[in-house]
């Protein structure tokens, strides 16, 4: 990992402890052993460093979450037991600091402009191996699918973090929304 991607993940790691409130450039370095000035040198503002640690969180979750999709493709699966699977996923899935350092920023987004971008490119980015999963399946006009299932997931995932759940009853919730829109 390189010193850019070190602060990108000490941030998520503080925002995630923190929140954006308690997100400070000392704090930051601090989490990736940097200097201060190594810190303003790759990212001039707090903008930029969350707008740049956001797109790093949606690019390694879409390339897990793919990698999981390309273990799969070639057996076959139902809507059933591919949406089963997506459950096993979920809940196998870590849930730390990190990944309630990138809701904070989710949530930021709404209040700041400069993050608007990068949630968009989060989401299109989820929406887009949402895409890739339902025509596997075979799933008629998957298109009209992609938004609900990937805010059914984001869903549920935040309620994860805020109650604490498991994470079960996402295959069910799936198959509501595939059976309801077929």
């Amino acid at each position: 990992m390189n010193t850019r991607e070190t602060i990108l993940h000490a941030a998520l790691k503080v925002v995630g402890e923190q929140g954006v409130g308690g997100l400070t450039n000392r704090r930051i370095a601090r989490q990736a052993e940097v200097s201060l000035g190594t810190l303003t040198y790759h990212f001039p503002s707090q903008t930029v460093l969350l707008r740049e640690a956001m797109l790093l969180f949606a690019e390694e979750e879409t390339t897990k979450l793919t990698g999981f999709v390309d273990a799969y493709r070639e057996q076959g699966l139902s809507v059933e037991q591919a949406a089963s699977v997506v459950e096993q996923v979920i809940a196998r899935l870590p849930f730390g600091t990190d990944e309630l350092g990138a809701h904070e920023l989710y949530l930021q987004a709404a209040r700041d402009p400069g993050l608007q971008d990068a949630a968009a490119r989060c989401f299109a980015a989820y929406d887009e191996l949402a895409l890739v999963i339902l025509r596997t399946l075979g799933v008629p006009s998957p298109e009209r699918l992609t938004g609900p299932v990937v805010a059914l997931i984001a869903g549920l995932q935040l309620r994860r973090l805020a109650t604490g759940d498991d994470g079960v009853g996402v295959a069910q919730s799936l198959m509501m929304l595939v059976r309801g829109a077929s």
